[in-house]
């Protein structure tokens, strides 16, 4: 499971998961806590953490901007129940969107001033597949179809002084029609653009860390 908490990814795995050619500079091995003050730099390692320390540690990403981190991976042989706990320190939503083709391009959306994909939050009884379908064609103006999942990304942010933890399934799709091509103001999207895979790659410097993930998931997809 990994997790982009203010835009830091968090990979919550077993022992059997643990990417052993990887290299950490900041390690904590069982801890039972973790000082306000402490100083996370580059790639962090922490093995069968303590609730507390957990809590402690969502809070460090959550308020601090932490310019040298580049990412936190947990290793717990209660992995799951840990999972389970971090999903309780946040009020969960759900969303879905769709990584649309046409040839060798990509639709992209641009809002709050960074390149994005479309996805929005599920409606009362919906599924993934039709929450996706439905927030893509509403966003873009376009018609499209599923073609097979990719993925599903987890990400933070605050709301009326509420921690959210969206969890959003991402479908690959097929363009169907863009005849009505066109961005949905009211959603505060200013502009939809097909990028071919060089202009996707240059776009996706200026987006959020969970979407240069997704575009990777899909390209390997893709491949």
């Amino acid at each position: 499971m990994k997790i982009f908490v203010n835009d830091k990814p968090l990979d919550l795995i077993s022992p059997t998961e643990f990417p052993t050619e990887r290299t950490f500079e900041c390690i904590f091995e069982s801890p039972i806590d973790l000082p306000l003050a402490v100083e996370l730099f580059d790639d962090v390692l922490i093995t069968n953490p303590s609730k507390d320390f957990i809590i402690r540690l969502l809070y460090i990403l959550r308020t601090r901007k932490l310019k040298n981190l580049d990412s936190v991976t947990i290793v717990a042989n209660d992995s799951e129940e840990l999972k389970s706990f971090i999903k309780s320190r946040f009020t969960v939503i759900k969303a879905a969107g769709g990584v649309v083709t046409k040839k060798d391009k990509v639709l992209f959306i641009y809002r709050l001033g960074k390149w994005d994909l479309p996805k929005g939050k599920f409606d009362k009884g919906e599924s993934p597949e039709e929450c996706a379908v439905r927030e893509v064609e509403e966003e873009c103006g376009v018609k499209v179809r599923i073609t097979r999942k990719i993925c599903k990304t987890w990400h933070t942010y605050t709301h009326n002084r509420k921690s959210i933890l969206k969890k959003t399934y991402w479908f690959e799709m097929d363009l169907v029609s863009d005849e009505g091509l066109k961005a949905q103001k009211e959603e505060g999207i200013e502009e939809v653009k097909w990028l071919n895979h060089q202009d996707a790659k240059i776009a996706l410097v200026n987006s959020y860390p969970s979407m240069r993930y997704l575009y990777k998931k899909f390209l390997k997809v893709k491949a």
